[in-house]
């Protein structure tokens, strides 16, 4: 991958996980945070892809998609909090 294109890439997806860190901050509904939580993980572990660091790509995947999963059971157990 170009160098230029890399730094593009890895400017974009940390101003974006910016977005979502204050998302998250201000979302009211467990569920929507959860989801968010998501989506900030899948975008570290693209940052982590797009740095050459495969294994620790995976391994955020991983822990994202299985933390995601672990928390929106436990929000359907436990019923949808607004506040």
């Amino acid at each position: 991958m170009n160098l230029l294109v890399a730094d593009l890439l890895n400017i974009a997806f940390l101003g974006f996980l910016v977005v979502i860190a204050i998302a998250v901050s201000y979302v009211k509904d467990l569920l929507y945070a959860a989801i968010l939580l998501g989506a900030y993980s899948v975008t570290i572990a693209l940052v982590w892809l797009i740095m050459s660091a495969p294994d620790l790509a995976i391994t955020e995947a991983a822990a994202g998609i299985g933390m995601t999963t672990l928390m929106i059971a436990v929000i359907g157990k436990i019923g949808r909090r607004v506040e």
